[in-house]
């Protein structure tokens, strides 16, 4: 499993050369259909990531509507998490605001 892509990141100046891209996440309302979560000391992101979404890559849908900045992958223990169920329209706008 590979925690993080940073092939779709890469960018080119005008002249071809390569640099990171700066990323831009959409916002992630509240919805009926999320899972709250309480974590214990096995949790971190990535893992919950693949335990409801299948993608390990997809821990900054968590991250975002948890309000866990900083790249953070460790959660503290008994920590109430959200986690979004409808994360299609999220990945789209994700897709669309990084084109």
């Amino acid at each position: 499993m590979i925690r993080y892509d940073l092939s779709s990141n890469i960018k080119k100046t005008f002249d071809g050369k390569r640099f990171f891209g700066t990323r831009t996440y959409p916002s992630i309302a509240v919805k009926e259909s999320d899972i709250i979560y309480i974590t214990n000391e096995s949790d971190y992101l990535d893992a919950l990531s693949y335990k409801f979404y299948k993608d390990t890559r997809l821990w900054w849908i968590i991250a975002l509507a948890n309000h866990i900045g900083n790249g953070r992958l460790s959660v503290e223990v008994g920590s109430q998490l959200r986690i979004p169920t409808e994360i299609d329209s999220i990945i789209s706008s994700y897709h669309i605001l990084n084109k």
